[in-house]
């Protein structure tokens, strides 16, 4: 009989409960599959005596998940506690050291120290599969490693926060302001611990540096991606862009070219019927651009209990089946630091500000975005007061640069009583 595949579960949250769940339910079909049993032999979690809805009887259980990777009946350490430091790290790196092959739905670690890790791992003939990290149940690690191995990546690009795009899309449907939707997302328990991972871009802009590496065969390099969030649109900027045709995402785009590696996480208006524009809720989508395939669109539950252990159980299939793919698609120590670009390609920017009520105001402005090399396309002004005056303006094509210089030279005209909102116009 085959040796089963045993697996130590670090981390019994949302997503490790629905892995235990899946294996007791499904363990026939699983071993079916996989052609071996595949058991969990141990878990750990910060509160053993804890009611997470399904029994645990039979595994052991350790206080400590440094000591559950060392543990001699496991061969997979499944990471699900989550953190770039601490015991995440520690015991992921303990797991490498005594010959485990790692699972993890960890994006923050690997996004932060994935080179190291893989490195560790690929030298010691083992294995790092990370497929619940991005985009909980769509495959699309597995798409960019095997499906697509035989194309050139062009583009990356999606939504892949799904707490940021419920703001969005919930602001919109209701016609509510982002603070009170924000509230609303808290209270349903949607939001981090601390907020500003999803809100802030950080949590996607993790994600888009993993899917950049394999994409593009370069280092893991979070640091260089270009992070903006949701915290600055506004209800105006939702009924705006609706009024155009378009709706507001918080979209990663990343893609290589001769200025270096381009990642960006930031608000973008997309078209209103494309795929994109589509998209309701916490659904993740994901676009990937190659030259054989041209464009692939993969759609799903960017999160949850089901999706997310899912995604974990394809990467313990994976193992059990005997597949040994490198960590990011191709050997570690191979991969080369990209030099980081900023966007490069000209694009329309929406451009909302308030300026003093006053003659000569909008003159000023106008003369600014000429001497950047930019002209208007359109221009509406919203609500007003004696005082104050909101207006939008659609640019055209423009390079990111040129709209920087503006948005400096704003400063200078005294007319401006606030930051301006500039939003990309994305082609998709």
């Amino acid at each position: 009989m085959t040796q089963p595949l045993r697996l130590g579960i670090a981390g019994l949250g949302t997503v490790g409960t629905g892995v235990v769940k899946i294996l007791r339910q499904k363990a026939n079909l699983l071993s079916a599959r996989c052609g071996r049993p595949v058991v969990i032999t141990a878990v750990s979690a910060r509160s053993k005596g804890k009611d997470r809805g399904v029994s645990l009887a039979g595994y052991a259980w350790e206080d400590d998940p440094v000591a559950l990777a060392r543990r001699d009946d496991v061969d997979v350490f499944v990471e699900l506690m989550g953190g770039s430091e601490g015991p995440a790290r520690d015991a992921t790196e303990a797991a490498i050291a005594a010959g485990k092959d790692v699972v993890t739905a960890n994006k923050a670690l690997l996004a932060l120290h994935g080179q190291a890790l893989a490195e560790m791992a690929e030298e010691a003939a083992h294995v790092i599969r990370f497929e619940a990290a991005v985009a909980g149940g769509i495959p699309v690690i597995k798409s960019l490693t095997e499906g697509l191995a035989g194309n050139e990546i062009s583009r990356v690009m999606g939504v892949m926060n799904g707490t940021c795009n419920y703001i969005l899309t919930r602001m919109e449907d209701a016609g509510l302001p982002y603070d009170e939707v924000f509230a609303e997302a808290d209270a349903l328990g949607y939001l981090e611990a601390d907020p500003n991972l999803d809100v802030g871009g950080i949590d996607a802009g993790h994600k888009l540096s993993l899917l950049s590496a394999i994409a593009f065969g370069t280092r893991v390099d979070f640091e260089a991606v270009e992070l903006e969030g949701i915290q600055k649109l506004s209800i105006e900027d939702i009924r705006t862009a609706a009024s155009m045709g378009y709706r507001i995402k918080l979209l990663g785009v990343a893609q290589m070219t001769g200025r270096g590696l381009e990642q960006r996480m930031s608000p973008c208006l997309v078209p209103a019927n494309s795929p994109l524009g589509q998209l309701e809720g916490g659904t993740n989508m994901v676009v990937l651009e190659g030259d054989a395939v041209g464009q692939i669109v993969l759609r799903g539950a960017g999160a949850g209990e089901g999706p997310t252990a899912s995604a974990v159980l394809s990467d313990v299939i994976e193992i059990a089946r005997g597949s040994r793919i490198s960590t990011f698609g191709q050997p570690a120590a191979g991969l080369e630091q990209a030099r980081p670009a900023r966007a490069s390609a000209p694009a329309q920017y929406y451009l909302r500000m308030v300026l003093t009520d006053k003659p000569g105001a909008m003159a000023k402005i106008a003369t600014v975005l000429g001497e950047s090399g930019i002209s208007i396309d359109r221009m509406r002004q919203t609500r007003h007061d004696s005082a104050h005056a909101p207006v939008v303006i659609v640019t055209h094509k423009t390079s990111r640069d040129s709209l920087d210089t503006a948005l400096s030279g704003f400063a200078a005209t005294g007319v401006v009583e606030s930051d301006p909102v500039a939003i990309r116009i994305e082609t998709v």
